[in-house]
C-alpha cells in the first residue's frame, strides 16, 4: 500500500498520503503512469506535507506537477522530509 504520492516523473518530492515515521520504508505511486518507488524516510512527514523523492542541492530548482514550486534553501537527499526548513516557495 502507498503512503505518498508523486504527481509526475521528475518531481523532486511526493506528498505524504498518512504519517511518515523516521526510517519507515513508504511506496509512493507515480500518478501520471501508476508506477511505484520505495523510499527510506530519513525523516517524519507528516500527512500533506513533502517527502523528497530526488535529492536536490542547495539553490537548485525544486519541481512538483512537473513545475518549479521554488527553490531548495539547502541540500536535501532522498528520504528528506522537504517543508520551509529546505524550501523557499516560488510563490513570494
Amino acid at each position: 500500500m502507498h503512503k505518498f504520492l508523486i504527481h509526475k516523473g521528475g518531481d523532486h518530492v511526493g506528498v505524504a498520503t498518512s504519517d511518515i515515521g523516521v526510517g519507515e520504508k513508504v511506496v509512493g505511486v507515480y500518478m501520471d503512469d501508476d508506477s511505484t518507488v520505495e523510499v527510506e524516510a530519513l525523516g517524519d512527514v507528516p500527512l500533506g506535507h513533502k517527502i523528497a523523492v530526488e535529492g536536490c542541492e542547495a539553490w537548485g530548482d525544486v519541481t512538483e506537477y512537473g513545475s518549479r514550486i521554488g527553490r531548495a534553501t539547502q541540500d536535501f537527499r532522498r528520504g528528506d522530509y522537504v517543508h520551509t526548513h529546505n524550501l523557499k516557495s516560488a510563490r513570494w
